[in-house]
């Protein structure tokens, strides 16, 4: 069995000008320093622009823009998808990123952290869960989801609200220790009899 920490990719989804994704990473990454089992992978899609058509046989430009991500995520033993709720959907930023990437995700687990509006993007969610089981990954029954969180953190990422920030927390801890259960049992098993499809 091993010990050594498992490699995690943190997607952030959201591409939009002026979004709220990279303050919800700032707070999953205070929570991911406090622990020596992950070593995390922020992928930050905004940062890493993704060819806008889809090809079996990517040229060259578009070879290029796929190298700057898709080696991280194959190197990934898990994920975590920081996403939004856009039309009772996720972003289309996402859709291309998952479509590009049929195979690192097999026998992989994945996790998520929304926000949007009433919901708190748990739509974006559900509707990831099928796309995601296409693709032979295994998605963590919990989530964390922030409704309406504009204004509710600060400039580091932090909650506001300490009686809200020790619920987002303490779902954050059972997200990560189940997100952690099967990453690192998925890895061995996929060491020990390689996955097929």
């Amino acid at each position: 069995m091993s010990h050594a920490p498992y490699r995690l990719a943190v997607i952030v989804a959201s591409t939009r000008d002026g979004r709220f994704g990279p303050t919800v990473a700032d707070w999953l990454g205070t929570h991911l320093a406090e622990r020596d089992d992950i070593d995390a992978d922020v992928v930050d899609l905004a940062e890493l622009p993704l060819p806008a058509r889809l090809s079996p046989q990517p040229d060259a430009d578009d070879a290029a823009l796929l190298g700057a991500v898709s080696p991280r995520l194959q190197r990934a033993d898990a994920f975590v998808i920081i996403t939004p709720e856009y039309n009772h959907s996720y972003p289309a930023s996402l859709k291309t990123l998952i479509d590009w990437h049929a195979t690192p995700w097999r026998a992989k687990p994945v996790a998520f952290v929304s926000y949007g509006g009433l919901s708190g993007g748990l739509r974006a969610v559900e509707h990831l869960r099928p796309v995601l089981a296409e693709l032979h990954a295994v998605t963590i029954r919990e989530t964390v989801s922030f409704h309406s969180p504009w204004g509710a953190f600060d400039a580091s990422g932090r909650h506001l609200d300490e009686e809200a920030g020790n619920r987002a927390a303490g779902a954050a801890k059972v997200l990560l220790d189940q997100l952690t259960w099967w990453a690192v049992s998925l890895r061995e098993a996929r060491e020990a009899r390689p996955y097929t499809v």
